[in-house]
């Protein structure tokens, strides 16, 4: 494999060949015109015929006779582009070892934000993502560049962040059921009662299906944030009151009012993300509250619910995974992952959601999808 010379080696090459050939073609045509212009004046003094005057009526101003000065004056077109081409190429090489030592110094000032981005990557790591290249300087391509890369890393630090909170928390919600199913079997099953069986049995079953519920949702949300490899059209509108007429809603109110719409995605996502904004808008409500919900023909669903006073600061807080509010989820009906898997169903779909406090206390979310059109 032949190996390639570095790129400052061949930006001083290319520098330094563009500008000997741009001189070598100027000094090459203004030797030829010069020699054409030489040979032109000279030509001007040598007489079509001898004069008729006699040799001594001649004065200083007539034609040239003398023989030997009309051959000199001949040969000096001659001589002077000969010295003129000596002088060229003198001139040439003396141009083309400056133009290399110029293109170096160039190519080196050129490159040097390329080398700092490069240094800046090789240094970065998981414990020092927040370093930044910062470059200074007037805006062009390398600065946007370097611009681009810092941006990169403020996503990709956020990423890694909210990684490390995510398997922080899903660790701890997992020990959680475990160590109920621990204790339950140490302390329940040590000589137990018929009616500690029956309290031990509980407690294991529901340790099992928060267990269970936690596992599904975060397989559900490593699916969706894997993205959508097919998307098929899918009747939104079908698929909203299918989810609307399978929850039990208990004693709130369920208002639908749905539109066609058609979307393209994958019908098993978009009918959870429909399901879990809907879940949430019941589970988190007041007794004979309300659910409205709404989806426009631009492809806008918007759910609305009554509940509890929801502070406007808190609500993006709302779609992190294990966090309700401000605090971190320890019911047994949820496991804080029904609007994190809202969003990242979202984003699969290139869908846009968001969520403002409903006046009066509540919620209401919005997902404004793209339509098939």
């Amino acid at each position: 494999m032949v190996r390639r010379q570095p790129v400052r080696v061949r930006l001083t090459v290319v520098y330094a060949g563009l500008f000997v050939v741009t001189a070598t073609i100027l000094l090459v045509v203004v030797n030829l015109l010069l020699g054409a212009a030489l040979k032109s004046e000279v030509a001007m003094f040598e007489p079509p015929e001898p004069p008729k005057a006699p040799a001594d009526a001649m004065s200083d101003t007539e034609w040239i006779q003398d023989p030997e000065a009309r051959r000199r004056l001949g040969d000096l077109p001659g001589q002077v582009l000969a010295y003129q081409w000596d002088v060229t190429v003198i001139v040439i090489a003396v141009l083309g070892v400056v133009s290399l030592g110029i293109g170096w110094v160039v190519a080196g000032r050129l490159l040097r934000p390329l080398h700092r981005i490069t240094a800046t990557a090789q240094r970065l790591s998981l414990s020092n993502l927040h370093e930044r290249i910062a470059l200074d300087g007037p805006r062009d391509e390398l600065k946007d560049l370097a611009d681009t890369f810092d941006d990169m890393l403020a996503r990709l630090e956020r990423a890694v962040d909210s990684q490390s909170r995510f398997v922080a928390n899903a660790s701890h919600e997992l020990r959680t059921p475990l160590a109920i199913q621990r204790a339950a079997i140490e302390i329940g099953l040590t000589d137990p009662s018929p009616e500690q069986l029956v309290q031990v049995r509980g407690q294991l079953l529901d340790a099992s299906v928060r267990s269970e519920r936690l596992i599904d949702g975060l397989l559900l949300l490593a699916q969706s944030e894997r993205g959508l490899d097919v998307r098929e059209p899918v009747d939104l509108d079908e698929l909203v009151r299918q989810a609307a007429g399978e929850l039990d809603a208990g004693d709130r109110t369920m208002v639908v009012d749905v539109e066609p719409v058609r979307v393209r995605g994958d019908s098993v996502l978009l009918t959870r993300l429909v399901a879990n904004v809907l879940q949430n808008a019941i589970r988190h409500n007041h007794p004979g509250g309300t659910v409205q919900v709404c989806l426009f023909a631009d492809g806008l669903l918007v759910v609305r619910n009554t509940g509890p006073e929801v502070p406007e600061e808190r609500v993006g807080e709302l779609f992190e995974p294990f966090r309700r509010l401000h605090s971190r989820t320890r019911s047994a009906e949820g496991v804080g992952l029904g609007l994190s898997i809202v969003a990242s169903i979202a984003r699969a779909h290139d869908a846009e959601v968001s969520a403002v406090p409903n006046p009066g206390g509540g919620l209401v979310v919005s997902v404004r999808f793209q339509r098939d059109r």
